[in-house]
């Protein structure tokens, strides 16, 4: 008999905080080893987490490491003031990782624009990498011109393994090994469990990154283990699997019968008494003659990818360079 592959199963997700959230059991009180800390104000949610050990690190499925997810549902209305605040929350955060690291003011940094280009979805990291204010060259080329409060940045789109035959982290540490940065930052779409994240989410983490780890497809990662530099990634969760999609729907008009005082069980009748994973699992066997599960991704997605990109990389440009005001990122933001 072929062994069952309980993987198959497993809701893919790319962010700590929902595997947190998966780990998490009614009436177990809180996750040994991982501390967490969510504040809410104007329509930007940020949740600092913690895993603070292997314990923590098992419990949820991440690397041990801080992790800070910023969940702004308002992003898809293209609210441009919002857009700037959101940009200002990024960079305040991101500083705090450069602190944490010891990152000095003047240290030499490499921004890595992950995903393939060709494709909107995964096509974040180049977005960002475009954006991104590049300075290493007038370092390298005239030094005594520099004004105070910028710092050497080096940035790089290298593309996918399909295109170039070259994974993406044998590129990255060949960069590494001639430009020599004290610092990379990795920049990648993401995979989400839920259908409210996808877009309106950002992730920072200082545990490095391991390309197309969301949809099953993990590569060799950019970490400080590999690369012998502190790595901090930041991701966007841009697709959701259709089985998940099917799975979070019947979760909603279970919630809905239930608040118009309906009876779920008259019309989901066994659905509604199955756990979660078990619904999900179900899903997915109804799927599988298409031959794989599908990737899905709002079609208004162009807008919300350069949106998000630009958020980024203003919020980077202003955290990297002194000159720039952390508290008011709007000139770089459009």
């Amino acid at each position: 008999m072929k062994e069952l592959d309980l993987e198959l199963y497993n809701v893919r997700t790319d962010l700590a905080l929902e595997a947190k959230e998966l780990a998490e059991r009614p009436g177990m009180g809180a996750i040994p080893g991982i501390l967490s800390d969510t504040t809410d104000e104007d329509g930007i949610k940020v949740t600092v987490l913690q895993v603070q050990n292997e314990q923590g690190s098992q419990a949820i499925g991440k690397m041990i490491g801080h992790y800070v997810t910023i969940e702004v549902p308002g992003l898809r209305s293209g609210d441009t003031e919002l857009q700037d605040r959101v940009a200002t929350q990024f960079a305040k955060h991101f500083e705090s990782f450069l602190e944490r690291l010891n990152i000095s003011k003047t240290a030499r940094v490499l921004v890595v624009g992950l995903g393939n280009w060709n494709v909107t979805p995964d096509a974040l990291g180049p977005l960002v990498v475009e954006n991104i204010m590049v300075t290493r060259h007038f370092f390298e080329l005239m030094p005594d011109q520099v004004a105070p409060g910028y710092r050497p940045v080096s940035a790089v789109a290298p593309g996918v393994l399909g295109i170039t035959g070259i994974e993406s982290s044998e590129i990255v540490q060949g960069i590494a090994e001639q430009s020599k940065p004290d610092l990379i930052i990795a920049i990648d779409a993401l995979a989400s469990k839920a259908l409210e994240r996808v877009n309106t989410t950002i992730q920072i983490a200082d545990t490095g990154i391991h390309p197309g780890s969301g949809i099953g497809n993990k590569r060799k990662g950019l970490t400080k283990d590999i690369l012998g530099i502190p790595v901090i990634a930041i991701g966007v969760p841009t697709v959701v699997y259709a089985s998940t999609i099917v799975n979070n729907t019947f979760e909603m008009m279970r919630n809905h019968l239930e608040a118009h005082k309906g009876d779920p069980n008259q019309i989901f009748g066994l659905l509604n008494q199955m756990e979660d994973n078990e619904r999900l699992q179900l899903v997915r066997e109804v799927l599988s003659p298409l031959g794989h599960d599908l990737l899905v991704t709002p079609k208004e997605v162009d807008q919300f990818i350069e949106d998000i990109a630009n958020i980024i990389a203003s919020g980077l440009n202003a955290s990297l360079h002194q000159a720039i005001d952390t508290d008011n990122v709007a000139a770089y933001t459009h």
